[in-house]
């Protein structure tokens, strides 16, 4: 992958990252509020949302001197494209399993 959908795919890998989007699926936030969800530091939390700036996942407003955190969700569809791949697969896999434990019964 290159470009910008191996950017996504690099912001999501980090499980930090992947937190701060939850914390903003239902409502933008500011810095401080993210903060006290983590034991990191300010400087590695800007860090983290400066790659997910970059990668078109947050987006970020500016209200006098507080800079306001929203996700951009659409920006995630090329994972949930990707990943929807492979759901035929695990449904093969699980549908097997299932056939299996009905058989050893």
């Amino acid at each position: 992958m290159s470009g910008v959908g191996a950017d996504v795919f690099a912001a999501v890998s980090d499980p930090a990252r992947r937190a701060i989007l939850d914390l903003l699926r239902d409502n933008e936030r500011v810095v401080s509020d993210l903060l006290r969800s983590f034991s990191f530091s300010q400087p590695a939390l800007s860090k983290h949302l400066r790659i997910l700036r970059e990668a078109g996942l947050v987006e970020q407003r500016k209200d006098g001197r507080l800079r306001w955190y929203r996700l951009n969700a659409a920006r995630l569809r090329e994972v949930a494209s990707w990943v929807g791949r492979y759901e035929r697969f695990w449904t093969e896999r699980l549908d097997q399993l299932g056939t299996l434990l009905d058989e050893m019964e």
